[in-house]
């Protein structure tokens, strides 16, 4: 267990640990060998793709994600694959989620939230502009930069606009149900530039308010609310703003008001900086085309990983907020979607612990090397939790241990991971300092 293993590879990223996962893709940090730029790779199973065929879905997002060269929009850098996968490399945005940002600090104050609102409607132009619309904008899609600057990611639910109708309309019912609009609901086709228009109404309410302006357990009485724009603003957002949202938010969406006239807006207008950037770039598809031709001559050499992942100091200061290495193992993580402890005791016990600690608990435990899989088998407020758990190897003696929700609903989550922590802490490792504080 000590010693240091052989890093898994894919043509020239070195790749490390897991940061997302959906349905049918996860998302690895990796760094390129070749200059050192840190880059996240999405990875599809071929074997999937084709079962539920999504060969088009996902040629749709790496396409949208081509069209769009833009300073608030996660960039895409190449396409590659190997027999079994299809990689997609992209940039690595280190400053967390909006959503951390929010629920961590609660509301902005209304300078704050004007710059990111600012930034997000940038992006959105630019996007719809180029025939794209996203259809799923959340905070949990808005990513921050190092720099603390917005970036829009996920374009796995976009819509190109060779997808719109004869009648001029989509027709694909998708995105998050407290971010989307009425038209969408109704399910009588909707235009994508006012629809995405709602959700960044939204998005702007719960940064100013600190709250969602239509939240209900009953989806169908969160409906009703939605549909008839009944939401109230708290006193603390001034008139300027709330007159704004009032005009994003009307659910006739022939009457809303539009990016046009939002640019115009005098609250919006304050300290607006346009954004500074080259749209000269050429795209190029060769890459997409290759990957999809699946022709043995396109693909890249891809080693296996059999021990802990080796973790070194360049992707340790990356995990860490403000490059503040005493925040990495820090305990109180309140409200995060992952969260990390270390500890000295061998990779296999840390994991037979925490296979010992979460069966109690109702989860079924899925393991593979040294990462598990925890599967809530009662679903809860957003389907049934699944918990991913990840062995990293710091150094020869110590070991890092990542607790991410994979699925379900964030405050379960943190709920299931207070009650996780108790059952482990004769394997968490405590400082000097730790053990003074619980004398």
């Amino acid at each position: 267990m000590s010693q240091s293993k052989v890093r898994r590879a894919i043509g020239k990223y070195e790749v490390g640990r897991t940061i997302g996962e959906g349905t049918f893709a996860k998302v690895k940090f990796a760094r390129n060998t070749e200059n050192g730029q840190p880059v996240a790779i999405k990875i599809f199973d071929k074997d999937k793709v084709l079962k539920h065929k999504l060969s088009e879905q996902i040629k749709r997002e790496i396409a949208t994600m081509k069209l769009i060269k833009h300073p608030n929009v996660v960039q895409l850098y190449e396409v590659m694959a190997s027999k079994t996968k299809i990689f997609i490399v992209m940039e690595f945005v280190t400053g967390g989620e909006l959503f951390d940002k929010i629920v961590n600090h609660g509301r902005m104050q209304e300078d704050e939230a004007r710059k990111y609102f600012q930034q997000l409607i940038n992006a959105v132009d630019f996007c719809h502009s180029r025939g794209v619309y996203h259809r799923d904008l959340k905070p949990e899609n808005l990513l921050l930069d190092a720099s603390g600057d917005l970036k829009v990611s996920d374009f796995g639910l976009s819509a190109l606009s060779q997808q719109v109708q004869d009648d001029g309309l989509l027709h694909t019912t998708c995105g998050t149900p407290n971010y989307v609009a009425p038209e969408v609901i109704n399910d009588r086709g909707y235009d994508g530039a006012t629809a995405d228009l709602w959700s960044c109404g939204v998005i702007l309410f719960v940064l100013l308010a600190g709250y969602l302006p239509f939240d209900d357990s009953n989806l169908m009485t969160l409906y009703k609310k939605i549909s008839s724009a009944e939401f109230t603003c708290p006193p603390w957002i001034s008139f300027g703003a709330m007159k704004l949202i009032a005009q994003i938010l009307d659910p006739n969406p022939v009457n809303r008001i539009t990016i046009s006239k939002i640019l115009k807006d005098e609250w919006f207008k304050k300290d607006y900086k346009a954004p500074v950037f080259d749209e000269k770039e050429e795209m190029n598809l060769d890459d997409v085309e290759a990957v999809f031709k699946d022709s043995e001559k396109y693909h890249v050499m891809e080693n296996k990983e059999e021990k802990p992942t080796a973790m070194n100091a360049f992707e340790l200061i990356s995990m860490s907020r403000g490059l503040n290495l005493g925040n990495l193992f820090d305990a109180n993580q309140d409200f995060k979607r992952e969260t990390r402890f270390t500890s000295r005791r061998p990779a296999n016990e840390i994991i037979s612990k925490i296979e010992e600690a979460a069966k109690p608990l109702g989860f079924d435990v899925h393991k593979k090397n040294y990462k598990l899989r925890l599967e809530n088998m009662k679903a809860g407020r957003k389907g049934n939790l699944n918990v991913a758990t990840e062995v990293f190897q710091v150094a020869p003696s110590l070991h890092m241990v990542e607790v991410r929700k994979a699925k379900g609903d964030t405050l379960e989550f943190h709920k299931f991971y207070k009650n996780l922590s108790t059952s482990l802490q004769d394997v968490v490792w405590k400082t000097e300092e730790d053990m003074q504080e619980m004398k």
